[in-house]
């Protein structure tokens, strides 16, 4: 569900950030404005469903983490039992000769009994040195042994899933990436060569003609769909889009043709840049219910009327 989820917000992507060129480069910036906004928020749901695999992933490595150490811990212990059982089972068998009847007598038993006692005393003082001595160095013995001890009969998959020793990378996986690679490097490419050249400043020719005509279309929407209120309405849009070339339409005349055609007339001519811009303005309208539609340009020679 979540390569899903990243293929779709990938394909969003790559549409809002193309579209995005695309009305940058007619001058269209309400529409750039809407795909940039489509844009951020595509690539803030990306990087938060990637930030979420990433912590589910640590989450999981920590309870793995976590359960391999009481494993550990539990086959640490186990192997400190074994190896403390020699040790308690000769504690068990010591002063055996205590337990003999009493009806037996011995020569020199106050002598033995003397010697017992003393020797007892010393054996118990061998015996609290030796242990308090040799805890730690039984339980590094056992951390130690514990990695070759079996593994946890209720998990016997648990190893089934780690590569073998030794595998390396198949030889077709490698050439995948690498085509892979340079497909994406060969797609930046040429897009950052697509971008500078359709960017790039360049010194403009004045144009010859005397006037550039621009015929448009105006469909309006609501009460005011009267043909006063597409007078209105394209009257507002010419008016607001005489600023959008470099030279100012000083001499720019708009005439009603019916049927919400409208015809307008800029002198002195227009570059062709100035005309993308002037086309780019009109089309990106932002007034109420109202589009406006640029069907066709053309230049007035000298010699028309």
């Amino acid at each position: 569900m979540r390569k899903i989820a990243y293929v779709f917000g990938a394909l969003a992507a790559a549409g809002a950030g193309t579209y995005l060129v695309i009305y940058l480069y007619r001058w269209q910036w309400q529409r750039a404005m809407i795909c940039g906004l489509l844009l951020l928020v595509v690539e803030v749901m990306l990087f938060g469903l990637v930030t979420l695999g990433r912590l589910n992933r640590i989450e999981e490595r920590l309870r793995d983490t976590d359960r391999r150490q009481r494993e550990l811990d539990a086959r640490q212990e186990d192997v400190l039992t074994r190896l403390r059982e020699p040790a308690v089972a000769q504690e068990e068998r010591r002063f055996r000769w205590l337990e003999d009847p009493a009806d037996r007598t011995y020569v020199f038993v106050p002598v033995l009994m003397v010697a017992g006692v003393v020797l007892s005393g010393l054996a118990w003082v061998v015996q609290k040195v030796a242990s308090a001595t040799a805890g730690p160095a039984e339980r590094r013995l056992a951390g130690r042994l514990a990695v070759l001890a079996a593994p946890d009969p209720a998990a016997p998959g648990e190893l089934d899933d780690l590569p073998p020793l030794g595998a390396a990378a198949s030889r077709g996986r490698t050439a995948r990436l690498a085509a892979v690679a340079l497909v994406g490097a060969t797609l930046v490419g040429a897009l950052v060569v697509g971008l500078a050249e359709l960017t790039q400043t360049r010194a403009e020719e004045a144009n010859e003609n005397q006037a550039t005509s621009v015929l448009v279309q105006l469909d309006l929407r609501g009460a005011n769909a009267s043909s006063e209120g597409k007078a209105l309405a394209a009257q507002q849009i010419w008016e607001s889009c005489r600023h959008s070339t470099s030279a100012p339409l000083r001499h720019a005349t708009l005439g009603d043709l019916g049927d919400g055609m409208f015809a307008g007339v800029v002198r002195p001519a227009l570059t062709d840049h100035d005309l993308l811009r002037l086309r780019g303005c009109l089309e990106d309208a932002t007034l109420e219910r109202a589009h406006l539609t640029v069907v066709a340009v053309g230049d007035a020679e000298s010699g028309d009327d």
